[in-house]
């Protein structure tokens, strides 16, 4: 059974937090909340807030306990950009984007089958 849950409009680009999403994916939540809490990013804070709301979904929803779970998927996608003018020489405006994302783990209580690895 699989259960999701949903960080929206955070504050961080996703480039940022995509590397952290793909080194916990397929791993055991114990695990990717291990990864999480001793990173000392913005983004690890963000990624194991979601983990904590998805565990809770999966023990107060589906019944399940949290030391069955694997992370079957983390996804990071770019939400809306809030954009934004900065002053500058000339009387001229520069651009600034200020870009969001949106943060979604699902977990599973079976193990995760690995990826194979593309022919060349």
């Amino acid at each position: 059974m699989d259960v999701t849950a949903t960080a929206r409009f955070v504050r961080i680009s996703p480039t940022k937090v995509r590397d952290l999403t793909r080194a916990i994916q397929g791993k055991s939540v114990d695990e990717a909340l291990r990864i999480t809490s001793f990173n000392k990013r913005k983004g690890a804070f963000l990624v194991g807030k979601t983990l904590k709301s998805a565990i809770a979904n999966a023990e107060h929803n589906a019944d399940l306990s949290a030391d069955d779970l694997f992370v079957k998927e983390a996804v990071v996608d770019g939400g809306p950009t809030i954009k934004r003018f900065r002053p500058a020489a000339r009387g001229m405006a520069k651009p600034i984007q200020k870009k969001t994302s949106h943060i979604r783990i699902t977990l599973t209580d079976s193990r995760p089958k690995r990826a194979s690895k593309r022919a060349a």
